[in-house]
């Protein structure tokens, strides 16, 4: 069983920045693949960004150059850093963990989520 907790987010000013974290427990040492995924008001869940455990990085095109994911499977540890924040970054972010080989932006392939961090960008 793996336990994932998000943190980091908070209120931030157009073209502002924060880093979000994830910490993983239980069984962190099977996970593979990993991913920030966000929910705005009123939509469907998408993926921002995905890293498998060998680094291999996908962006979803929003925020390509903006968004930085990393992660340390040491210290089972996930980040992202979000720069040049945007009025359309509003969101509640979540962090995920999933077994995949390759690395994957399919929510489908995730079987540990977060519970989230809200996220709200604003003058």
């Amino acid at each position: 069983q793996v336990k994932l907790v998000e943190s980091g987010g908070g209120l931030v000013q157009p073209g502002g920045f924060l880093r979000l974290t994830c910490a993983a427990s239980g069984r962190s040492d099977s996970i593979t693949a990993m991913a920030w995924f966000r929910q705005a008001p009123g939509k469907e869940r998408e993926y921002v960004a995905a890293i498998g455990r060998g680094g291999g990085r996908i962006y979803t095109m929003a925020v390509k150059d903006r968004f930085t994911i990393s992660r340390d499977n040491d210290k089972n540890t996930l980040w992202l850093q979000m720069n040049s924040l945007e009025r359309e970054d509003t969101a509640l972010y979540y962090c995920a963990a999933g077994l995949a080989r390759e690395t994957t932006v399919s929510p489908d392939d995730y079987v540990s989520w977060g519970q989230g961090t809200q996220v709200t960008v604003s003058s």
